[in-house]
C-alpha cells in the first residue's frame, strides 16, 4: 500500500477520478443524443406529429386565404408578386414622411393633472370644444381661403364620422311622421349607407341615390366635393324644393384641388385626418351657420360620447399651428400643402403611365383650374383613384385581388363592380410596388395563359 501511494500521489489520484467522470458524463450526452435523433419516445413523437398537423394545416389555410398568383410573378416585378397591397382604405401613411422631417416641432406634453374637467369653456355652445383649437381652425382656413370662418360655430367631433351623425340628429325632427330621407348622388361615400342606418333610427333613412330620388316631403342631400370616390367637384343634383345640404369637405385642401374660392354653405364638415394626415387623433370639426342646427349637433355628440378627447384637440392644435407656420416661413420642404401636392402630382403621373402600359384600365380625367392658395394652375390629383376594368372584366376588385392588390368594389359606392377606388394615400414603398404591379398585369395574364396552354399540350 505504502509503494502504490509512492507511486500515486493524491494529485494523481483526483485528477484520475476527474478524468473517470467526465467519461461518464460524455456517454450519457451521447446515448441522449441518440435517444432524441434516431430512438425518440412514442410521446415526443406524438408531439412532433401533432406539431407538424398543426404547421402545415396553418400552411394550407394561408395559402387559400391568399389570392393565387402566376408562379412565374417573379419574373414580373421586383416583389415577385407576393406583397399583399391593401390599398382598400384612406390610410394617410405617405404624410409621415412630412412629419418625421419636422422633428419635435409638433410634440406637447400634458400634464397628469390637466385637461381633466369634462368642460373646455362652460360658456361657449360647443362646451367641450378647446378654445386653442378653434383659435387654430379659423387661422388654417384664412391661410389656406378654403372656407368662410365668420358667422360661423365651431362643433369639434371625433372625427368627421360623428359630425355627419350628428347632422343628421340634428336637422331630423323629432315628431316627424316618417324618418327623413337622406341621398347622396353616385357614387358616393361607401360608409354614408352603413353610417345613416347602423342604428336603425326612426328618425332618418337612407334613400339612395340622388339623381334618382323623387319622394315628396323634405329630405336630406351630401355633397362631397372633391368627390369620394372619383374626385370631382360637386354640386347639388336634386331638382326639387325641401331639402337641406350638407357638404363634406373633407378633401376640399390644396394637395388634392384647386382652391378655388372659399366654401360658403350652411354646414361644412372638415377633418384632420385627410388635411394633416393625422387620422389615428379621430377629430373633425363642423362649420355652421344656423345656431339651433349647432345645438342640436352639440346635444348629440353630448349623449353619444360627452364630449370631445381634450389630448386630441390639443394635439390637434398643436399640428394645426405647425401647419400654419409651414405656410408662412417654409423651409427646404416647403409648406405641409407643397410636400402633399408635389407628392400626389407625382404619384397621379406614375399611376396614369401604369394604366397606360397595361392597357386594361381607365381613369377619370380632370380638367385643370386655377389655385389661389398654390398661385397656379393644376388638375386636380384625388386622394383616391377611381379605376375601371375595361370590358369583359365585370368584377374588377375580385381581378385585382387576384393580383395581391386589395381595394374596394364600385358596389359599395352605388355603382357597377366594373370600378373600384384605390387609395393614393399609403407609403411609398407600398405605392411604388402597386403601379409596378399593375403596370405589369397584362404581362401576367399572357404567361398564365402560356403556362396554362402549355400544361394543356
Amino acid at each position: 500500500m505504502a509503494m502504490f501511494f509512492n507511486i500515486f500521489s493524491l494529485k494523481n489520484l483526483l485528477v484520475l477520478s476527474l478524468a473517470l467522470n467526465v467519461s461518464l458524463v460524455l456517454r450519457v450526452l451521447y446515448e441522449k443524443d441518440f435517444e432524441v435523433n434516431n430512438g425518440r419516445s412514442v410521446d415526443n413523437q406524438k408531439d412532433a406529429l401533432t406539431t407538424t398537423d398543426s404547421v402545415l394545416s396553418e400552411a394550407r389555410a394561408t395559402q387559400r386565404a391568399r389570392p393565387s398568383m402566376p408562379s412565374s410573378s417573379s419574373t414580373v416585378d421586383g416583389d415577385g408578386g407576393d406583397t399583399i397591397i391593401n390599398l382598400d382604405h384612406g390610410d394617410p401613411t405617405m404624410y409621415e414622411r412630412f412629419w418625421q422631417q419636422t422633428g419635435d416641432k409638433s410634440t406637447i406634453v400634458i400634464p397628469g393633472w390637466q385637461s381633466m374637467s369634462y368642460f373646455s369653456d362652460a360658456g361657449s355652445l360647443c362646451w367641450f370644444l378647446e378654445p386653442e383649437f378653434a383659435k387654430e381652425i379659423i387661422r388654417l382656413h384664412k391661410t389656406v381661403g378654403n372656407a368662410v370662418t365668420e358667422d360661423r360655430y365651431i362643433v369639434v367631433g371625433t372625427g368627421s364620422t360623428q359630425l355627419y351623425q350628428a347632422v343628421l340628429y340634428a336637422l331630423s325632427p323629432q315628431d316627424a311622421v316618417e324618418p327623413r330621407s337622406v341621398v347622396s348622388a353616385a357614387p358616393y361615400y361607401s360608409s354614408y349607407p352603413l353610417i345613416t342606418d347602423c342604428l336603425k333610427s326612426g328618425l332618418y333613412k337612407w334613400a339612395g341615390d340622388a339623381r334618382s330620388f323623387n319622394k315628396e316631403g323634405p329630405f336630406i342631400e351630401l355633397v362631397t366635393s372633391p368627390n369620394n370616390p372619383d374626385g370631382y367637384v360637386r354640386q347639388s343634383v336634386v331638382n326639387k324644393s325641401g331639402g337641406i345640404l350638407v357638404h363634406d369637405l373633407a378633401y376640399y385642401w390644396p394637395q388634392y384641388t384647386p382652391i378655388a374660392s372659399a366654401a360658403n354653405h350652411d354646414i361644412m364638415l372638415f377633418t384632420v385626418s385627410k388635411s394633416t394626415g393625422h387620422a389615428g387623433m379621430r377629430i373633425g370639426w363642423a362649420l355652421v351657420k344656423d345656431v339651433e342646427v349647432a345645438k342640436k349637433m352639440v346635444k348629440f355628440v353630448e349623449l353619444n360620447t360627452i364630449g370631445v378627447s381634450k389630448d386630441s384637440q390639443l394635439r390637434a392644435a398643436k399640428v394645426l399651428q405647425v401647419v400654419i407656420h409651414s405656410c408662412q416661413y417654409p423651409t427646404s420642404l416647403g409648406s405641409l400643402f407643397d410636400f402633399a401636392a408635389h407628392l400626389m402630382e407625382e404619384r397621379w403621373k406614375l399611376l396614369r403611365a401604369a394604366v397606360r402600359q397595361s392597357g386594361l384600365f381607365t381613369l377619370p380625367e380632370f380638367s385643370p383650374g386655377s389655385c389661389s392658395f398654390l398661385n397656379r394652375s393644376f388638375a386636380p390629383q384625388p386622394a383616391f383613384a377611381w379605376l375601371k376594368c375595361q370590358e369583359p372584366m365585370e368584377d374588377c376588385e375580385g381581378f385585382l385581388r387576384s393580383n395581391n392588390i386589395i381595394t374596394r368594389s364600385g358596389k359599395h359606392f352605388g355603382v357597377s363592380p366594373q370600378f373600384v377606388r384605390i387609395s393614393m394615400l399609403d407609403r411609398d414603398e407600398n405605392f411604388h410596388i402597386f403601379v409596378e404591379r399593375l403596370s405589369t398585369i397584362h404581362l401576367r395574364q399572357s404567361v398564365q395563359v402560356e403556362e396554362t396552354d402549355g400544361g394543356v399540350e
